[in-house]
């Protein structure tokens, strides 16, 4: 699927929420050189955080450019289809300007499962009904993680940026997350979302009648 779009010069976007992260000063794995120490919280309790942050992550795998939207809300389906929007919306409409289609690549749990209604219909109605796009959904199997090209090209080098650094606010994270790059070329935008995502929503069953699905044949295991 990722040859085909390619060659036909189509985008192909990997996506994934990482790691939800405490705002405040606690520890954070790794080391960097400091003229002095630096002193952090002894326990990393949620009460002790002025936040928690949820980055979703999108990375354009042809052109390898990275875009990250810090969410301070729920990591939902509206949220993760809000980021591809504003990823398009920003990025993708410029870079291919006159692409129909989108292959999505994704894991099979959390904000991008399956069998999430609020994902279908949110994707539907944003990407395909708001901007004419074909979408093309490829979910990796459970446990399968790892192959997701955004959790080693994208989300590891954006640990390794700041790593040993504390998230002391969203400030300093935007920061972080904005200086990533790699000798191969990676570039990585961040943007901060406010708006509040309830939990557990449901799409009325008039509205999911509406979403147009044709499914592929699963690969086997």
């Amino acid at each position: 699927m990722r040859e085909d779009f390619a060659q036909k010069q189509e985008p192909v976007i990997s996506i994934d929420t990482k790691k939800k992260e405490l705002i405040g000063n606690f520890k954070n794995a790794g080391r960097v050189w400091r003229d002095e120490p630096c002193d952090v919280a002894d326990h990393d309790f949620p009460s002790y955080a002025s936040g928690k942050m949820s980055p979703y992550g999108i990375l354009d795998t042809g052109a390898n450019e990275g875009a990250v939207y810090i969410g301070l809300s729920h990591d939902t389906a509206a949220f993760a289809v809000d980021s591809i929007s504003a990823w398009w919306e920003q990025y993708g409409s410029v870079r291919y300007p006159s692409a129909r289609s989108i292959l999505i690549l994704a894991d099979s749990g959390g904000s991008n499962n399956p069998s999430n209604a609020a994902w279908q219909y949110h994707l539907w109605y944003a990407l395909c009904q708001q901007h004419g796009l074909e979408v093309t959904v490829c979910h990796y199997p459970a446990g399968a993680s790892k192959w997701n090209p955004i959790e080693h090209r994208l989300f590891s080098e954006i640990s390794k940026n700041w790593a040993g650094v504390p998230l002391i606010d969203i400030k300093t994270a935007l920061q972080f997350i904005r200086t990533t790059k790699t000798k191969k070329g990676l570039r990585v935008t961040a943007a901060l979302n406010r708006k509040k995502y309830p939990l557990k929503e449901q799409i009325p069953a008039e509205l999911q009648a509406q979403v147009v699905i044709r499914r592929h044949q699963p690969q086997p295991n």
